[in-house]
């Protein structure tokens, strides 16, 4: 397993890119397993940086939250190896219920966005609800964050720790301009297909 970090510029590309635009990305590399029945390949966008939340995200205080660029730059590398997990009803998070790994996170603009596995095998049932085209969303899921004041009716986030994150329904996440969807390239890439035998702690 190799861990890569990348700090570059970028001229402006096909995809639209401004000259000049920065991009922070980080990646633990995993050896291809070509159809492997539990790697069900995602991306998404977690979070915005340097923006207000929509709502206030759990643990806030009601308070609305700014997380800064500089904070999320630093605590990038923290999200690799880190769980995603859901809650039954996809409107919040429950870390017991981990259902894949972050293994790639970068920052371009303003939009923190993240890549990884479903445990497909393990949690069959999820992929047909994350196919709900632009339905779904994320959360993140943080620990020993600074907020610069208090006192302040949106709080600002200049240190944190990233300890996970949550598929939820984008109507519920703090930042409603999250994503989550299941990655078609990489599925293709990687192989990945639904297998025939039952899971072995199905009964059948």
């Amino acid at each position: 397993m190799t861990e890569t970090q990348r700090l570059h510029r970028r001229p402006t590309s096909g995809l639209g890119r401004p000259a000049g635009m920065e991009l922070r990305a980080m990646a633990v590399e995993f050896p291809v397993v070509h159809g492997h029945p539990n790697r069900l390949p995602f991306e998404g966008v977690l979070t915005l940086v340097d923006v207000a939340s929509d709502k206030a995200p759990s643990g806030a205080r009601g308070h609305r939250v700014i997380l800064t660029r500089e904070a999320a730059e630093t605590a990038l590398p923290s999200l690799l190896g880190m769980a995603v997990d859901y809650k039954a009803g996809w409107d919040g998070h429950d870390a017991r219920q981990k259902c894949g790994i972050i293994t790639a996170a970068e920052i371009e603009g303003n939009r923190l966005t993240v890549a990884g596995y479903l445990y497909a095998r393990d949690y069959p049932e999820m992929e047909a609800q994350i196919q709900s085209d632009g339905a779904m969303g994320m959360s993140y899921e943080l620990a020993d964050a600074h907020v610069e004041d208090l006192r302040s009716s949106i709080w600002t986030l200049t240190r944190a720790t990233f300890t996970g994150a949550a598929i939820l329904l984008r109507e519920k996440a703090a930042y409603r301009s999250t994503s989550f969807r299941l990655s078609q390239s990489l599925r293709e890439k990687h192989g990945v297909k639904r297998s025939l035998l039952p899971h072995p702690n199905s009964g059948s």
